[in-house]
């Protein structure tokens, strides 16, 4: 794959794609986790990498938010998305959902998103994904107590790179081998030339070594699973309390994880960790047993009355006997029973097997001596024997459980990837409930033959927007205090009404159902017929009279989309305010019969809407939305517009009011006015 050819991808970013394991795979999934792991790859950049990726598969320019505030709007239904995650994962990967020109890629996502939306959003599995993120390799995996060895350059290398976490010693003979057994623990030869030879120490003849990592270098995957336990656990959980449904033993996977310790040890072994215990308590226990004899001794010595006579004492001192002889004869057995206790509470204290204790019971001497002391040299044998012990089994359960572990990384990385995709697809799932969401029907746009009648009857019945019961959910209220809102437009329309009525929320709830749509997710409204656009301009309200310059390039710009907007949709809100009223009303007339000729599908939200109708070239339809009238001075409206409809403004709105209230020709000639 030419990762260059993807937008936004250049030759360092390429190069660092390549070092990812699977690229290939990485990118046609969307896998955000996979791609950041690429050298000097955010998530972000990683996303933004997919996004590209994707539009070079659909052949998509990207280019279908035409407008600051088309892409306003889609950073904030893409932000109510995110707010549904739980993992950073799922947040990253829904920025590779966007609004797209090309059907193929909104297909793809309208599937997704059928089953997405089929998820249940259980409380249990809310809480697991908690706990998920994507799975990462343990940094600096160094073993010291073992190395391999050759006497080959080019096997040199080759070990070097399948084993970096041991050292790799190149030799010329036996003699080297003997050399490296001096300062390593264990040698692996891997020359077969090596074959039959004799040499003091650990040194083993492993030809086929680097075909089997899980028992050469257990760390590795040990050390894998350990910086992953929390992360792969949570993922079981989310498996267990969703409707996933794994292809894997998420038993025998639990069970192997609780036989591994967060430092990577094996865990949960009582004979190992009863060597453990032993030999750290080694020297604590002996000393301990020291003081158990010399108390049973001076208690012993204490109680008895030692007679001594005078001949017998003239003869030990002349034969130079010191008082250990003395007790000896006189509190033999005595001595006995504490060297016995010594023994005994050593063998105790450290739980010592058969074959310990009797090294152990040559720590305390048969001759007699005040105070007991341990023997240091038995001390030392008898920890050497402990640590060996200790070591021999710590390797044996590394092996075991590196090769049951290495086995499940696959299934391990599976669960993980399920449960993070799981976050995408619950995260539209709840949008979807949040906001009462529909998938909308597409539909296809009729061509433009240069605005006969025939053609823009079709357009108006099939070439646009129809939305029944929408909801915009960029409004600053719970969904369910939001008015529904139905609308249909086709070809060019203008839209009027009163002040605060709605009409740049009805914009923002067409943009809103024409993004989700084009991005292949369900929309907020009970029904939508869509016909898929090539783009889309969105003009908000300009805040004041533009200068000159700024007029200009306002003209510019929709210069430019008369001329080429057959596939656009195109929401503009009071485009009077750009300049003064009169010139406004022509202005826009202008531009409404070029996007008419040229068959975009086209609301604009004015004012002026009958003084625009009456400069235009052609009937264009005004569409109102009604005020129902003044309530305790609040304006009761149809939130929906209505077709064909001239809507009364505010002022007329309150001098009808005044005219019912009161009896006066004053305000019956100026409602006459509005006539």
């Amino acid at each position: 794959m030419e990762f260059e050819s993807i937008p936004g991808v250049g030759a360092k970013t390429a190069a660092a794609l390549a070092e990812l394991d699977d690229p290939e795979r990485a990118l046609e999934t969307g896998d955000v986790a996979a791609l950041a792991e690429a050298p000097g790859v955010t998530q972000g950049r990683a996303a933004r990498i997919a996004r590209g990726a994707i539009r070079r598969e659909h052949d998509d320019d990207g280019d279908f938010l035409a407008t600051d505030r088309a892409r306003e709007v889609y950073r904030e239904v893409l932000g109510l998305l995110q707010e549904r995650t739980v993992t950073r994962y799922a947040e990253a990967r829904l920025e590779t959902f966007y609004p797209s020109g090309a059907r193929s890629r909104i297909e793809e996502v309208r599937e997704f998103a059928a089953e997405a939306v089929e998820r249940e959003a259980d409380a249990a599995a809310i809480d697991a994904l908690d706990g998920v993120e994507p799975l990462s390799e343990p940094r600096d995996v160094t073993v010291r107590d073992r190395c391999l060895a050759t006497t080959d350059a080019e096997r040199y290398r080759e070990a070097t790179d399948a084993m970096p976490e041991l050292s790799v010693e190149v030799v010329e003979d036996a003699r080297g081998l003997a050399e490296l057994a001096r300062g390593y623990a264990t040698v692996i030869a891997i020359d077969e030339a090596f074959a039959g030879v004799d040499v003091e120490g650990d040194v083993r003849v492993e030809p086929d070594a680097l075909d089997k990592p899980a028992e050469i270098v257990p760390e590795r995957a040990l050390a894998f699973f350990a910086e992953n336990r929390d992360r792969i656990r949570a993922a079981i959980d989310v498996h267990r309390a969703s409707d996933l449904d794994p292809d894997a033993d998420l038993d025998a996977l639990e069970s192997a994880l609780e036989r591994l310790d967060a430092d990577g040890t094996p865990a949960g072994d009582e004979e190992l960790e009863r060597l453990e215990r032993a030999v750290d308590d080694l020297d604590a226990a002996a000393g301990t047993s020291e003081g158990v004899a010399n108390d049973r001794l001076r208690e012993s010595i204490r109680e008895q009355d030692v007679t001594v006579e005078g001949s017998d004492l003239l003869s030990l001192v002349e034969q130079g006997a010191g008082v250990d002889s003395l007790l000896s004869r006189e509190l033999a057995d005595e001595y006995a029973a504490a060297i016995d206790a010594a023994r005994e509470n050593l063998i105790d204290a450290l739980d010592l097997d058969s074959g310990e204790a009797e090294i152990a019971r040559r720590a305390f001497p048969e001759e007699p001596t005040f105070p007991v002391e341990r023997d240091e040299d038995v001390i030392s044998r008898l920890r050497e024997e402990l640590q060996a012990a200790r070591d021999r089994r710590a390797t044996r359960l590394k092996k075991e459980l590196a090769r049951d572990l290495a086995d499940e990384r696959e299934t391990a990385e599976g669960l993980v990837r399920a449960a993070l995709e799981l976050d995408v697809e619950l995260a539209v799932a709840r949008f979807a409930a949040d906001f009462d969401c529909a998938m909308p029907e597409l539909v296809e746009r009729a061509a433009a033959d240069g605005g006969a009648s025939a053609a823009h009857q079709e357009r108006e019945r099939t070439g646009g927007v129809a939305i029944a019961g929408g909801r915009s959910p960029l409004l600053d209220v719970p969904i369910e205090e939001v008015d529904p809102v139905d609308y249909e437009v086709g070809g060019v329309a203008l839209l009027s009404g009163v002040n605060s009525g709605g009409k740049t929320s009805t914009l923002d709830l067409v943009a809103t159902v024409v993004i989700l749509t084009q991005m292949g997710l369900p929309v907020p409204a009970e029904d939508a017929r869509i016909a898929l656009f090539e783009d889309l301009h969105y003009h908000a309200k300009t805040q004041g009279t533009l200068d000159a310059g700024a007029f200009e390039s306002t003209v510019r710009e929709f210069a430019d989309l008369a001329t080429g907007g057959a596939g656009s949709l195109v929401l503009v809100d009071e485009l009077e305010s750009i300049t003064e009223p009169g010139a406004s009303a022509k202005i826009i007339a202008g531009i409404l019969e070029a996007l008419h000729e040229n068959g975009a599908t086209a609301v604009f939200v004015s004012h002026l809407a009958g003084e625009i109708r009456e400069t235009a070239d052609f009937a264009v339809t005004v569409d109102g939305i009604e005020a129902e009238g003044l309530v305790d001075g609040e304006l009761q409206v149809n939130r929906s517009p209505v077709k064909d409809h001239l809507a009364r403004s505010t002022p007329e709105l309150i001098v009808e009011k005044l005219a019912g209230e009161h009896d006066s020709e004053f305000y019956g000639e100026l409602l006459e006015k509005f006539e």
